[in-house]
């Protein structure tokens, strides 16, 4: 901690986390539209690149921006919204369906599974299910006492996002006038973060697309029921890497389950999802971020665990995030370090032919 450049770091970090923390619930549509804002900064730097006026380009970005939200909230949601007005409706069949299938199984399978297992196993399902349900119902209240929140979100956001990216230069230098000038290590630290994290979440969006429109045109063409909700929750589940791939077997093959039962078609859908992890895991993934993060699958893994136990979703949503960051602040660390002794060696010949 004698080094200014390690004290101021430390400080901007901390007092960046403590804003976060205590202010993130007030400032929760500033802090979205902030990262919105900086997804969208790298179409304008394309357009930009191509000798178009900085203006223009955040107008032609902003537009496409919201005609995408427009179509998500007018074109999909409704979709959305309407299959899982119908899963609902059909969980109480569906209830009595596995019911039926586990009391079958001690007369197929007597030597592993008794009448009184599968009488607890049912009743587990049961209270899981209503408590689930009951869960729904209560989001359900809370989200129409929030509608109007909602609302203010919705035409508050945009208009943050347009202002963010019209006027950055500006933005950046304002908060830049109250940071010490010696930042140096605090500025290394930024620039690789911003490159690191920028190409990760652009291309985790791509990602996101790429595997919801895929699943979606295989789960449509094998008939699968819910086929718009449950792409789109595959989709979304690579946010989390590989657990996300690991959870939603279940949901996938539940459905197909209750569709079909133990049939070619149980298979066919099964392994179309394994299929779809396969590729993207191997093939889409190696395309996208062949430079975004240098991270090892193990680190990536103990972040997931680390940040997901401390700060609960948010901290598996961010995690390679926030392993990013802390991998650029012991990397910056290790230069300063260097450039310390390699200057106090070039002071001190003697020492430096000890």
């Amino acid at each position: 901690m004698a080094d200014p450049q390690v004290v101021i770091l430390a400080v901007i970090l901390i007092l960046g986390s403590l804003g976060v923390l205590m202010l993130g619930h007030m400032l929760a549509p500033v802090l979205a539209s902030a990262v919105l804002a900086y997804l969208l900064e790298g179409l304008v730097g394309f357009l930009q690149r191509h000798k178009i006026p900085r203006l223009l380009a955040v107008i032609i970005v902003f537009l496409t921006f919201t005609a995408a939200l427009l179509f998500l909230l007018f074109g999909l949601m409704p979709l959305i919204w309407q299959q899982i007005r119908q899963l609902i409706q059909e969980l109480p069949s569906m209830i009595s369906w596995a019911q039926r299938e586990l009391l079958q199984l001690p007369e197929r399978f007597p030597g592993f599974m008794s009448e009184q297992q599968v009488i607890a196993l049912s009743n587990a399902l049961r209270s899981e299910l209503t408590f689930l349900g009951q869960r729904i119902l209560s989001l359900s209240v809370a989200s129409v006492r929030s509608f109007f929140t909602i609302l203010v979100y919705i035409f508050l956001m945009p208009l943050l996002v347009f202002f963010f990216l019209k006027d950055k230069n500006r933005i950046v230098d304002w908060v830049a006038s109250f940071l010490p000038e010696e930042r140096g290590m605090a500025t290394e630290v930024w620039h690789e973060v911003d490159l690191q994290i920028g190409n990760y979440v652009r291309g985790k969006c791509w990602e996101i697309i790429i595997v919801w429109s895929s699943s979606f045109l295989t789960f449509m063409l094998l008939d699968l029921q819910y086929a718009i909700l449950v792409s789109l929750f595959v989709g979304l589940s690579v946010l989390i890497p590989y657990f996300g791939a690991i959870f939603m077997v279940l949901p996938v093959a539940s459905i197909a389950f209750f569709q079909w039962g133990w049939s070619t078609h149980f298979a066919y859908v099964v392994g179309a999802y394994i299929m779809l992890q396969i590729l993207d895991g191997n093939v889409l993934v190696a395309l996208l971020f062949s430079e975004a993060v240098d991270l090892h699958p193990v680190a990536i893994i103990v972040a997931v665990l680390v940040f997901g136990g401390t700060l609960g979703f948010w901290g598996v949503f961010f995690a390679i995030p926030l392993a990013t960051l802390v991998q650029a602040i012991i990397r910056a660390w290790a230069r300063n370090r260097k450039r310390q002794k390699e200057e106090l060696a070039k002071q001190n010949p003697q020492a430096q032919e000890a």
